[in-house]
């Protein structure tokens, strides 16, 4: 027996040892091995489903959390006038712009971000916290910014905050061409002007791209092109630069003159319609477009409505010559210098006597006008004015045109066709006015002024070429010795032009303020240009005329026509007078310089009319005179 095999327990009694377990390395090798390949298997089999199976939906999660389809923005198309000279660009600039998620987990960083972009550190801190769910929001009164500007705030690395490529319109001509281009807001859109009027044609289409953004909001990669952008087709202005300069400065310099508070001048090319220049004081620079004094912001030659005075008389004439009741020849006795209109009278400035139909638009008779326009019927009357465009829109597509007012014959009092025949009792815009006289020059045809260099507006018969032509020669004695309108005179050519001056409606009544009117065409015998001045409430306590039409107003159709002849090469149609003018200045040079010069060869023509002959304003009506 193998005592060696027993063990004396701890009691005494004796115990058999336990045998060792087994150690098999080889199973758990083969365990462990099986646990890795389960493992690889289940790895294998999760990056196919994500992979393959749901590839789609995880991709389509990740891109909604880092992919972004951004914006492309598109340049506005360029305005320029007619000779191509840019009055409205559009210059790319940056605008900052902040991830408000990013951006609110660091306070310590918007004191720094508050300096750098002169903001109030609590306007800043509130806009960020009112947003902290968003991921984007721009910083207030930084868009569209000089890229210089941005530059130096995103040089502070301040986390969450970027920049992003947009537009800004600038205007070269600042404010002398604001009240015809308008402006655009801060998302590039047409607010009025032309930029409101062709606001599709000039916008173009926004592009957009697919980027991947890391988890701060920068930009890691440009995916795709979604669509390009596609930039704003330019547009080619009526407007010539160099007239529109003119018309604001000499407007300006009346103003001033004067004392006046506002005006307007209109200037039309005859043969197109096209508009030339449109001046308009107030006025605002829309390169700094704000919230005040928005009354400057009114384009007035178009929006307000005003009573055309004595400039209405041609086109009573006009009338009554083309249903033959008169003649050129016909005579009018308008002694004593004023007749019964109802309970009112309707005066001359003095009593006249007898006048024939182109003394009548050359003294500016009012009783004259309402004798020539009791010849006529009512209704013929109606209809003839409002076909030279009086009492609705010219058609010139200008955003807000009024359309004036002229009341139907059932409407009419028993005075109201004798005021209209001189210009009360209608309300008409400065831009109509010129259109009138427009279709006077255009040998009676009517066309649509427009705003767009070559094209051409609706055009019309109105009156027959006869009759428009004998009225405009008629209006040439206006600014002939003896009429009311010589100040308008331009040497080398003859003009053809009426002058107004008309109260202004307050209270139910008139009120002792005025608007002075002139409107002409020129040169008489080939019509280049029409024109219309209004020069709103000028100063009148130095009496006399000098707060007429004919004082006040045909200087400014004298200064921006002669001109515009000038920049536009228009051949003078007096040339006699010019020529007798020049030999009398070269005349009183040598007479300076003490020597003797020989007679002209050519007769002399009718001495050059004065530049500072004075003209009487018209006497009253219920209203009160006009000339």
């Amino acid at each position: 027996m193998n005592f060696r095999k027993f063990i004396k327990a701890g009691d005494g009694h004796a115990k058999k040892p336990r045998k060792r377990a087994q150690f098999d390395l080889r199973l758990r090798l083969m365990l462990v091995g099986g646990a890795l390949g389960l493992g690889a298997v289940a790895l294998v089999g999760r990056a196919v489903d994500l992979q393959l199976i749901d590839n789609a939906f995880y991709q389509q999660k990740a891109d909604a959390r880092f992919r972004r389809e951004v914006p492309i923005p598109a340049s506005r198309g360029m305005i320029t006038d007619r000779n191509g000279e840019p009055l409205a660009i559009s210059s790319p600039v940056e605008s900052l712009w902040a991830n408000p998620q990013e951006l609110s987990k660091h306070p310590d960083r918007l004191p720094e971000l508050a300096q750098a972009t002169g903001l109030p550190l609590e306007e800043l801190s509130r806009a960020v916290s009112q947003r902290a769910d968003k991921e984007f929001m721009y910083i207030p009164r930084h868009r569209r910014i000089s890229p210089v500007a941005a530059k130096r705030v995103l040089d502070l690395g301040v986390p969450g905050v970027f920049s992003q490529r947009e537009y800004r319109r600038f205007y070269p001509q600042g404010e002398a061409v604001s009240h015809v281009l308008g402006f655009t807001n801060i998302d590039d859109n047409g607010q009025e002007g032309v930029e409101l009027a062709f606001d599709e044609w000039l916008a173009g289409v926004p592009g957009a791209q697919n980027v991947i953004r890391d988890r701060h909001g920068r930009i890691v990669e440009h995916v795709s092109l979604v669509r390009a952008a596609e930039p704003g087709k330019d547009l080619v202005l009526s407007i010539d630069r160099r007239i529109q300069f003119l018309a604001h400065r000499e407007l300006r310099r009346a103003l001033e003159e004067t004392g006046a508070s506002a005006g307007s001048i209109v200037v039309l090319e005859v043969a197109t319609g096209e508009v030339l220049a449109m001046a308009n004081l107030p006025t605002y620079n829309n390169n700094r477009v704000t919230g005040e004094n928005r009354d400057a912001h009114r384009n007035r030659a178009v929006t307000d409505l005003l009573e055309p005075g004595s400039t209405m008389k041609p086109i009573t004439v006009a009338a009554a010559l083309e249903k033959g009741v008169i003649s050129p020849a016909s005579t009018f006795n308008t002694s004593p210098g004023w007749i019964p209109n109802g309970r009112f009278r309707t005066s001359d400035f003095r009593n006249y006597g007898v006048l024939d139909t182109t003394g009548i638009i050359t003294k500016s008779s009012n009783v004259g006008s309402a004798m020539i326009v009791h010849k006529l019927e009512n209704q013929y009357f109606y209809d003839f004015v409002r076909s030279f465009g009086y009492g609705q829109s010219t058609g010139s597509g200008f955003p807000g045109e009024a359309a004036g007012l002229f009341p139907d014959p059932s409407r009419w009092s028993g005075t109201s066709k004798q005021g209209m025949s001189y210009g009360y009792g209608l309300s008409v815009t400065p831009m109509q006015i010129a259109h009138a006289y427009a279709t006077l020059g255009n040998h009676g045809r009517s066309i649509a002024p427009t705003f767009v260099k070559g094209h051409a507006g609706e055009s019309r018969q109105v009156v027959s070429a006869a009759v428009a032509d004998e009225v405009v020669r008629m209006m040439q004695t206006v600014t002939e010795p003896g009429g009311t309108g010589t100040r308008a005179a331009i040497l080398g050519y003859h003009v053809a032009g009426k002058s107004g001056t008309a109260r202004k409606a307050s209270g139910g009544g008139y009120a002792r303020r005025y608007l002075a009117f002139f409107a002409g065409l020129v040169p008489v015998e080939n019509p280049r240009f029409a024109m219309a001045v209004v020069i709103d409430d000028p100063d009148t306590s130095k009496g006399g005329s000098t707060y007429g039409g004919g004082y006040v107003s045909a200087p400014v159709f004298q200064r921006v026509m002669d001109g515009a002849l000038r920049l536009m090469d228009v051949p003078p149609d007096d040339i006699d007078t010019w020529l007798a003018a020049q030999a009398t200045a070269d005349a009183k040079r040598a007479r300076e310089q003490g020597r003797t010069v020989p007679a002209p060869s050519t007769p002399a023509a009718a001495p050059v009319v004065s530049a500072v002959q004075s003209t009487p304003v018209a006497a009253t009506h219920v209203a009160g005179g006009q000339r």
